[in-house]
């Protein structure tokens, strides 16, 4: 399993429910840098890519070649947008199956060039609705898991905001999985949590804290090997600091993957998924 560090001083597995919460909230802050934040700072002669070579293009997945100090890599991002007008064309990051059907292709493209893959996750989720179910979102969730696998390049997946539930997983399946210190990742929404455990919205906070979502927390249970430093306050406040701070933490990763053989790096990488199982026998 891959080696796990902290980044970050300001990050403790005992955080108070508050502290859990606000994490929550700065994850999913207005301001808060976008995966097109990151990618103008960190990467040069971006080129996009678009479509499915099925159905439409999905405006909620930015996909593209691009450089990061000479190493050519491929990208595969949610975008939330930034403008209200602009959220609302690229879905809130929501992704329909399409979407997810253009990440594959990318990656399947970088895996032909030997391209390693940089994924930047921020999404409340995949889209819900009906014409995205219609479409095949689960089949299409369900694909990349089991393809992102396989690829034989090196995959490194970051959590830069909100990582929700199989939307999330959807482009998370990496040799190293690292998230900004204040992003959030977990298998429902605190809010939706609360709902069904207690009828109650109210109680998000407490739900946050159980469903332990926070980067501190997914380090000790070894769900995340590496969690990335932001400027305190938030990465918000300094995009450039964090945004540099993200550009070392990936060269590192890629340097340690590439000289792995595929077959090396598909073991570990299986191992590193299957060792998150954890169950009990009751009775």
């Amino acid at each position: 399993m891959a080696r796990k560090e902290v980044l970050a001083e300001s990050v403790r597995p005992t955080e108070t429910a508050s502290e859990n919460w606000n994490r929550v909230l700065l994850a999913r802050a207005n301001d808060r840098p976008t995966a097109w934040d990151y990618i103008q700072r960190i990467f040069t002669n971006f080129m996009e890519l678009h479509g499915d070579r099925s159905f439409r293009d999905d405006p909620s997945i930015l996909a593209g070649l691009a450089s990061l100090e000479g190493r050519s890599v491929a990208i595969v991002a949610h975008y939330k947008g930034k403008s209200f007008k602009d959220r609302v064309t690229r879905n809130f990051g929501m992704a329909h199956p399409e979407g997810y059907r253009k990440a594959l292709r990318i990656m399947r493209l970088a895996e032909r060039f030997g391209l390693p893959v940089v994924s930047l996750i921020d999404t409340p989720g995949a889209y819900p609705g009906i014409e995205a179910e219609e479409r095949g979102q689960v089949e299409a969730i369900a694909r990349n898991i089991q393809e992102m696998f396989e690829i034989a390049v090196p995959i490194v997946a970051v959590v830069i905001g909100e990582g929700g539930s199989g939307g999330a997983l959807a482009l998370g399946v990496g040799d190293r999985v690292l998230m900004m210190e204040n992003s959030i990742y977990s298998v429902i929404s605190p809010e939706a949590c609360a709902a069904i455990l207690w009828n109650d919205p109210a109680r998000s906070s407490d739900a946050a804290s159980s469903l332990r979502m926070t980067a501190p927390h997914l380090l000790e249970m070894g769900i995340i090997d590496e969690i990335v430093a932001e400027p305190p306050g938030g990465a918000q406040k300094d995009v450039a600091r964090a945004s540099q701070t993200l550009k070392t933490a990936l060269q590192k990763h890629l340097s340690e993957l590439e000289p792995l053989t595929p077959e090396k790096r598909s073991a570990v990488r299986y191992e590193k998924f299957a060792g998150m199982v954890r169950f009990r026998t009751l009775g």
